[in-house]
């Protein structure tokens, strides 16, 4: 695909798991689909629902990027709704510190995806 140039690098990649007709929600599936992504792609990995925050560990843990938003989940926590995307935001923020990870900030991360 890349040697034909019908896609140019730097590519940002997102893997969904756990919705109906794709990939489930489990570390198997993530590895499967972040080893058929070309080189030089970039990925961001995240799961749906319950899975959300799981996957996002998985993501992180895979070497790629991370993301969540009240479009994945509406619950920060088993049986409790988010008061927003920024709360979301927060428990992901905890969550990748507590597995050795570091944020990037928005510089950085317009950076690495070659934004200006």
């Amino acid at each position: 695909m890349f040697a034909h140039g019908s896609l140019r690098t730097p590519a940002m990649a997102s893997l969904v798991l756990g919705v109906s007709y794709g990939f489930p929600a489990n570390t198997e599936a993530m590895l499967y689909a972040r080893n058929r992504l070309p080189p030089g792609v970039a990925w961001a990995g995240f799961g749906v629902g319950r899975a959300a925050f799981p996957m996002l560990a998985q993501a992180y843990i895979l070497g790629g990027h991370v993301r969540v938003g009240i479009e994945d989940t509406v619950y920060v926590d088993r049986g409790r709704l988010t008061s927003g995307n920024a709360e979301l935001v927060e428990k992901a923020c905890w969550l990748i510190a507590k597995l050795g990870g570091e944020l990037a900030t928005s510089e950085e991360a317009r950076g690495m995806l070659v934004l200006r």
